[in-house]
């Protein structure tokens, strides 16, 4: 699997936490709005090619990151969903910089 498709199946596994971690709110629309959308428009630019897909993926995954550590602190009925989206925050920025670590490790050995 290249990096793009796993960054884009890591995007998509994330947009799935949220629509399900959001379905049975009162106010499911907003947060599909807010969290679902984002890795699902970032996931379609990343399998289309778009080559800053895994930087942008990236900066919104430290947002993802803090949210889920805040959220795993303060809301203890909830810690099972903050702790999946902290863990895959963490996938979507391996996934974002496996490119470079390939290209650094490639380029080492030609040395």
């Amino acid at each position: 699997m290249n990096a793009q498709r796993y960054l884009a199946f890591s995007l998509l596994a994330l947009a799935l936490l949220f629509i399900a971690w959001f379905a049975p709110d009162t106010h499911a629309l907003t947060g599909f709005l807010v969290f679902a959308t984002p890795p699902i428009l970032l996931a379609v630019a990343a399998l289309r090619g778009w080559r800053r897909a895994g930087f942008v993926s990236a900066i919104f995954a430290l947002l993802w990151f803090s949210h889920g550590v805040m959220t795993a602190y303060s809301a203890p009925q909830a810690r099972g969903w903050a702790i999946a989206e902290f863990v895959l925050a963490l996938v979507i920025v391996h996934a974002a910089c496996l490119p470079g670590i390939r290209a650094y490790q490639t380029r080492r050995r030609a040395r």
